[in-house]
């Protein structure tokens, strides 16, 4: 066997997830070791691991045996699992991928060299796996509770353009809604210290960064758990004074509604560098179904929160998710959320249908069958509501083309010539676009932009969900005529 130098990486699941691929990344390169694209030239194949629902444990479990595959037909001498579906799988994971060599859990990625080496004292498969965020802690002469988020995000090697990033704020959640497995896996909430944050921020804005998207499972109860009184006012305070020194903008990802006060839509409002964007998974409208999900929170009181956000926040964009087919959904539940989804006509919305998960207390309530609702009804359910979307955001974005709106923004990627060769095309996104989950702009431009600039654009056109757009200065040129 020859020493392992070479090694492919596979980041699956969420925004979360990414960032613990691009720390391992860069723990891995500082340790010598060469990154490949093609996994059939790697040594080590790593795959970080999504196990949130059932389609994502599938996809992880096929991705690793894929790797493990690759041991008979090519360079492959190591596969490494690691992420959300070795910490809550552990005791089934060897059973479905016998292949694997190592496997290191949510709170352990430190680890991620020590799986690269041979380890003949370790009987079986070495595994990393601390069973909560307070025992990993104190593995490394920690406190515990009073370190909140101890793990260090400030060397990444950065998966997303150059010019756009997340900044993780805290992990897990306190939250325990009926359908989620997040508590179960990365357990209780635990934010990292702000001057943490603004230090990781200021790096990242030093490196090219211009957006930086703030996310966590719960980012308004951001600092609750560490005693940080300011909470995310306080945050969002600090990082728009650090981005003032280089410009950019400040986006909000997983707002959880319960928590979100007057003063953090103010902040919103005020704060200069902070986008006029939340995203804000609200997964139902229904009394009846918010009670059994456990969202803490009553129809009427979201209402009103949606209400007072578009009044504090001008022109705010608001993205949310919703579940549908949950156990005991009625059909009167589900044109109450069509309803909803009518009333308060988001920018972007996004459907999931429920998936039962073991270990969650909706997990149990599908097993009444008087409670559980076809899948076939999910089906239709979901397209329902999301052909209802479909034609709020479709006559949002033709409406925005016929006020010619005017709009910053951010350019993400070349995408080419007009057939003509008389205009460059580039994918954008404005303020209220956030990066991989919504709709974007495509900017029709004479001159050649550069990648990760922000320039104002005219709303012309639209192409369904996106905005088509060309620079304001090329449309407001004035052509001089001879004199007669």
């Amino acid at each position: 066997m020859t020493a392992i130098t070479r090694i492919g990486f596979v980041s699956l699941g969420c925004p979360k997830n990414l960032v613990d691929s691009e720390q391992m990344l860069a723990t891995l390169v500082d340790a010598g070791y060469e990154i490949v694209p093609d996994h059939n030239e790697a040594d080590a194949i790593v795959i970080n691991t999504c196990g949130f629902v059932e389609s994502a444990k599938d996809e992880s479990v096929e991705i690793i045996n894929e790797a493990v595959a690759l041991k008979e037909t090519a360079n492959v001498q190591r596969v490494v699992a690691a992420g959300c579906l070795v910490q809550r799988y552990r005791a089934n994971l060897l059973e479905w991928c016998p292949g694997v060599d190592a496997m290191i859990g949510v709170f352990d990625r430190d680890h991620i060299v020590d799986a690269m080496q041979d380890a003949p004292e370790i009987e079986g498969t070495p595994q990393w796996i601390e069973a909560n965020a307070v025992l990993a802690a104190r593995a490394r002469g920690l406190s515990g509770n009073s370190e909140g988020y101890f793990e260090d995000d400030s060397k990444r090697l950065q998966l997303t353009p150059r010019h756009w990033a997340y900044l993780r704020v805290s992990e897990g959640c306190n939250q325990n809604c009926a359908f989620c497995t997040i508590p179960s896996i990365r357990g209780k909430m635990r934010s990292k210290p702000v001057e943490k944050i603004v230090a990781e921020a200021k790096q990242l804005l030093s490196s090219g960064v211009f957006e930086l998207n703030l996310i966590g499972q719960d980012t308004t109860s951001y600092g609750e758990d560490i005693g940080y009184a300011p909470g995310l006012v306080g945050l969002l305070t600090a990082l728009d004074s650090e981005i003032a020194n280089f410009r950019g903008w400040i986006r909000l990802m997983y707002a959880y509604p319960t928590n979100f006060t007057d003063a953090m839509m103010e902040a919103m409002a005020t704060l200069p560098h902070v986008v006029p964007y939340i995203d804000i998974p609200l997964q139902h409208a229904s009394d009846s179904v918010l009670d059994a999900m456990r969202r803490n929170v009553s129809a009427k009181e979201q209402n009103e929160l949606l209400t007072r956000i578009r009044k504090v926040i001008p022109d705010v964009a608001i993205r949310t998710t919703l579940i549908t087919g949950f156990p005991g959904e009625t059909e009167d539940n589900h044109k109450q959320l069509l309803s909803f989804v009518r009333e308060h006509q988001f920018e972007a919305m996004g459907v999931f249908q429920y998936s039962k998960e073991a270990g969650t207390v909706a997990g149990t309530m599908e097993e009444d069958s008087t409670l559980q609702v076809p899948s076939a009804v999910k089906q239709r359910r979901e397209e329902e509501l999301m052909f209802t979307q479909q034609e709020i955001a479709f006559a949002r974005a033709k409406q925005a083309a016929s006020d010619g709106e005017k709009h910053d923004v951010l350019i993400d990627a070349y995408l080419g010539e007009t057939g003509e060769g008389e205009l460059h095309l580039y994918q954008c996104r404005t303020k209220r676009q956030a990066p991989d989950v919504d709709a974007c702009t495509i900017l029709m431009s004479e001159k050649k932009q550069t990648i990760g600039s922000v320039i104002r654009c005219t709303i012309t056109d639209c192409d369904g969900y996106d905005l088509i757009a060309r620079p304001s200065d090329e449309l407001e040129k004035v052509v001089s005529l001879p004199l007669r």
